[in-house]
């Protein structure tokens, strides 16, 4: 089926919407799921957009567990598919047991996969979208991003974030401190947030990784968010709510009810995506 025709059946179907989404949210990987060592919860809002262009999934594996989050942005449902089809795309890589023993190759493996089926499925149709994935395995945390979806680390009492995101701002940072620009060249870029990287574009192929694995102790929670959430909810508040009694979903639902309460305007699409090493 093509965007367009997806668009009609919103307007001509919505009981069989409804069904869909009850369906896309159990294969995105909504709810809570537990294994020995680990524990995982998930939640999003719509805000003030018409449409949910989030997704999110979370594989369990035999000795780890993978989550993804994607934000999707185009037109016509585009930035929807998108998103969907990225989280399916590393569902599909990480469904074979053997991917977490080579966490870098398999992340490429998923993001080139990914951007590879966005542009087949839409098919000239505007969409694409940010996608960050995170890999716990043997109290380690391999993390792979291409867009502004973060991943962050809670221990200690402070929320740290682990990847730097693909917008004009970020690497203007990233220049400055390679000494590629001047200091005044790269304030007078730090205000800009547009995208530079993004699946779902042709010859994509930047990928931000990890240097080194991230030790974890026990007791951390590894947090994939999307913008419209750490975009308007203050950073202690969310710190606050991770801090806070409950298990991950709960806290997940805090962390996205810190948007639902919020007086900003135009409130996006928000999304948490929460791990917890035990």
């Amino acid at each position: 089926m093509s965007v367009p025709e997806i668009a009609a059946a919103a307007l001509l179907a919505p009981a069989f919407l409804y069904l869909v989404f009850r369906m896309g949210q159990t294969l995105l990987g909504s709810g809570r799921g537990m294994r020995a060592g680990f524990e995982v919860g998930a939640s999003k809002t719509i805000g003030d957009r018409e449409t949910q262009e989030d997704a999110f999934g979370i594989r369990e594996l035999e000795d780890g567990v993978m989550a993804v989050l994607a934000d999707g942005m185009g037109k016509s449902f585009g930035g929807k598919l998108a998103a969907e089809t990225a989280v399916e795309a590393f569902l599909q890589v990480f469904g074979d047991e053997a991917a977490a023993y080579n966490p870098q190759y398999s992340f490429r493996k998923a993001f080139n996969g990914a951007n590879r089926e966005i542009l087949k499925r839409l098919n000239g149709v505007q969409g694409c979208a940010s996608v960050t994935a995170a890999l716990v395995k043997g109290r380690k945390l391999y993390y792979a991003a291409a867009g502004d979806v973060k991943a962050a680390v809670y221990r200690g009492g402070e929320l740290v974030p682990v990847s730097s995101g693909h917008t004009i701002s970020a690497l203007a940072r990233q220049k400055y401190e390679e000494g590629r620009l001047t200091r005044e060249e790269a304030l007078s870029l730090l205000d800009r947030h547009r995208l530079y990287n993004f699946v779902g574009r042709d010859g994509f192929k930047d990928i931000e990784f990890f240097d080194t694995p991230i030790s974890l102790y026990g007791g951390e929670y590894v947090l994939l968010m999307s913008d419209g959430l750490y975009g308007t909810a203050r950073w202690k508040d969310m710190e606050d709510c991770l801090e806070g009694a409950g298990d991950c979903q709960t806290k997940a639902y805090a962390l996205i009810e810190l948007v639902n309460r919020s007086q900003a305007a135009d409130r996006d699409n928000a999304s948490a995506v929460l791990v917890k090493c035990r």
